[in-house]
């Protein structure tokens, strides 16, 4: 298969170089010192305290490469618009797009660059950290979950599947990709988004009694608008797993809480925007995630001191 994955982070690197053991693999980054690193050494992976090496080809720039079988995204979701838009060339009648970030609602900007049918959202439980240039420790290792919208007519999610496991990856085909999705986006939308707006780690969140409030209401009004997409939520059930990740993690920082604190822009708009927009089609009121939204916009737009 002729891939091209968009974004040589921790998660692209990982995906790009275990997928170029048996396919044709195009691994874009705009950092050219990751590319050089990557073309003239080849990408490490640090695995089980091992280094290996793949050979995935890096480029800054895909200008020249026909359309490709499959792009992944790997990207920060506030960044696909534009690096879909300045990957065009490789976007063919046949060519699938797989999100595989945080977040939800991607397909409302994947869908302005291919069809409904060709758009593959999903999930991953492997995690990863850049060490340095074209060097990236694998972490945790679990399944890959993949589906689509719509009906896969052409057959594609067998193919992906047959292709991501021959080169070591747990795959499989759900059929209702979307719960998954929701599952993971509950912890997001809730503990870190009020992490973000409070600037503390996970600790303080079942710790304090306040913070707990305002994680649980935002959790409430994501439970409601997943079961007006008719999707299922037990809110207490979550309620008790968002505590005890608070707990376990006492000094854990969040990437939207990190995000805020070195000045970057975060990924709001697919984590707690994504139930606005939701909440807006399932004609569902949600006052308090949109404060959040605002609230988090807002910490990103605050002059550096």
């Amino acid at each position: 298969m002729k891939i091209a994955v968009i974004g040589a982070g921790a998660m692209g690197s990982i995906y790009g170089g275990h997928l170029s053991l048996h396919n044709d693999v195009y691994l874009i980054d705009t950092n050219p010192k990751v590319v050089e690193t990557i073309n003239k050494k080849g990408l490490k992976l640090q695995e089980n305290g091992t280094d290996n090496l793949y050979h995935p080809k890096a480029l800054t720039k895909s200008e020249g490469i026909d359309s490709v079988d499959l792009i992944i995204l790997f990207v920060k979701a506030l960044y696909s618009r534009a690096a879909l838009s300045g990957n065009k060339n490789l976007i063919g009648k046949n060519t699938y797009v797989l999100t595989l970030q945080n977040g939800s609602g991607h397909e409302d900007i994947l869908s302005e660059f291919v069809p409904e049918d060709h758009i593959i959202i999903g999930t991953t439980e492997d995690n990863g950290a850049v060490l340095d240039y074209g060097y990236v420790r694998h972490g945790g290792v679990g399944n890959t979950n993949v589906g689509m919208l719509v009906e896969d007519k052409e057959g594609f999610l067998p193919r992906l599947k047959e292709s991501f496991d021959s080169c070591g990856f747990k795959t499989h085909i759900q059929p209702k990709i979307q719960q998954l999705i929701w599952d993971k986006l509950f912890t997001n939308v809730s503990l870190s988004a009020v992490t973000a707006i409070l600037q503390c780690n996970m600790g303080y969140i079942a710790a304090d009694e306040y913070a707990w409030k305002l994680t649980r209401a935002l959790l409430h009004e994501a439970v409601e608008v997943a079961h007006a997409l008719g999707l299922s939520a037990d809110e207490e059930e979550l309620a008790g797993k968002i505590r005890r990740t608070s707990e376990m993690s006492p000094n854990g920082v969040t990437s939207i809480c990190a995000d805020i604190r070195a000045g970057r822009k975060t990924e709001v708009d697919t984590i707690s925007g994504s139930v606005v927009r939701a909440a807006k089609k399932a004609g569902v009121a949600v006052p308090v995630s949109e404060f959040a939204v605002n609230t988090i916009h807002a910490l990103e737009g605050r002059p550096k001191e």
